[in-house]
């Protein structure tokens, strides 16, 4: 395999979708020494089998807003492998969203699912619909209309969605309200439900806590056991961001900046539990935006910014991809940054990812450090086959554990020989690896 040809071939194929080719290229590029040492891949032609979907939905959506007016939306689902189990992957409701960032997101969702090693496939979807200042009966309207175009190609053991931006406790329910009712089946169809019809403990905290638990044991190579005296930058300010804050302070850290799409704050006293409770509130519960913490706290608000210039130990990334550029990650370094661990999926450049590996900085991927959420998402659907629910302990011990089997595969992989960790090497070799036996062993498909 060279690169170089397999991804010009798949921008001639696939052309204007930057993000897609942007994943495939960073996964390829890892895995290319391992691949050419195996020539049955080859023979296989498993570089593209790898690569190209599976199947893909695209549909319009039709729904009628409050004001009477029917509104129209692009709406996907990417089936990116089932090769070691259901499609597992998140939806997206974000004004963004179009089929190169699912195809980027199914890709690196695939093997994200394989390092848990849960029975799960890759796949991800959504619309350009975008929440924000839309009413609950809106939002409820166009889930249902989703539902109307997709139910007949999910299932509990076919593909099983989940939230992603955008799409929360509420988008979830309203979507497998529709799917129950159109179906006539109550399943584990769709993870991030109520705790009242099939959720799990510690759903919305997964993805927040997996990444803590991913940077402890990166820290531990370190000698370091805890967060006390780093100081912490976060970007983001939903799910992910506000519970991987919630983990740092637990562990001592101090938080000092978080973020939404308009602008960061820098709270140099540090976000503790009790603004960190009004963060919740005011994104949760008031909708509001992060600038309003600035206002409450009297601290400093950047329009527009983004929070990698502040003064750091140990950065979190937990907002959307693309969000942390090669000056980023410079100017981080230079500011003594040494722990960059990924709440988001893919939210450094290529540039700044070589920045952080060149530095030989602690760097922890997306698709290893954030795998926590998906991972919960397969223990909810294992507690609804077996119709049973754990305590919040014990599915908490059981993500410390596969977050714990994660790092163990990256280190594996992804060791190199002068003791540094490539976890992006590491990360992209141990999922590779499963993804590809098994699709050899289940024949040409």
């Amino acid at each position: 395999m060279k690169v170089e040809q397999v991804i010009g071939d798949l921008k001639k194929r696939f052309p204007n979708e930057a993000e897609y080719h942007q994943a495939v290229e960073e996964v390829l590029r890892s895995i290319e020494e391992v691949y050419n040492a195996h020539p049955e891949f080859e023979n296989q032609n498993l570089i593209e089998r790898l690569c190209i979907p599976e199947r893909i939905f695209t549909f319009r959506i039709t729904w009628i807003d409050d004001r009477g007016k029917v509104q129209t939306n692009m709406a996907y689902r990417v089936q990116h492998s089932n090769a070691i189990g259901p499609y597992k992957g998140g939806m997206r409701f974000h004004a963004s969203v179009n089929l190169s960032i699912l195809k980027f997101l199914a890709f690196e969702q695939t093997f994200k699912n394989a390092l848990t090693t849960l029975p799960m496939g890759g796949a991800k979807g959504g619309s350009d619909f975008n929440p924000k200042g839309k009413s609950s009966a809106e939002i409820m309207r166009f889930c249902q209309a989703f539902m109307i175009e997709l139910w007949r190609h999910i299932g509990s053991e076919t593909d099983v969605p989940a939230g992603d931006i955008g799409v929360g406790g509420r988008e979830v329910a309203y979507m497998y309200g529709m799917y129950k009712k159109l179906a006539r089946e109550n399943t584990g169809t769709f993870t991030g439900k109520g705790i009242e019809f099939g959720g799990s403990l510690i759903r919305p905290e997964a993805t927040g806590y997996g990444n803590i638990y991913f940077l402890m044991n990166m820290l531990k190579s370190k000698g370091i056991t805890d967060l006390k005296g780093q100081v912490v930058a976060i970007s983001g300010s939903g799910n992910v961001a506000t519970y991987t804050a919630e983990k740092v302070i637990e562990l001592g850290g101090k938080v000092i900046t978080l973020s939404d799409s308009n602008g960061y704050i820098y709270d140099p006293d540090g976000i503790d539990s009790e603004k960190l409770k009004f963060v919740f509130e005011l994104k949760n519960v008031y909708r509001g935006r992060i600038r309003e913490y600035a206002e409450k706290y009297n601290c400093k608000y950047v329009e527009g910014g983004r929070p990698w210039s502040e003064v750091c130990t140990i950065a979190l990334p937990s907002a959307t991809q693309n969000e942390l550029n090669g000056d980023d990650a410079e100017t981080l370094v230079k500011n003594g940054c040494f722990a960059v661990s990924e709440g988001a999926n893919m939210p450094s450049t290529p540039e700044a990812v070589e920045v952080f590996i060149k530095n030989k900085i602690l760097y922890g991927p997306g698709k290893a450090a954030n795998a926590g959420g998906v991972s919960v998402s397969g223990l909810e659907m294992t507690q609804n086959s077996i119709k049973l629910n754990w305590t919040k302990e014990e599915v908490d011990e059981k993500l410390k554990e596969i977050m714990f089997n994660i790092h163990e595969s990256c280190v594996k992989y992804g060791a190199e020989a002068d003791g540094y960790v490539n976890y992006v090497k590491g990360a992209n070799i141990a999922g590779f690896m499963k993804v590809s036996k098994a699709i050899i062993a289940q024949g040409v498909l």
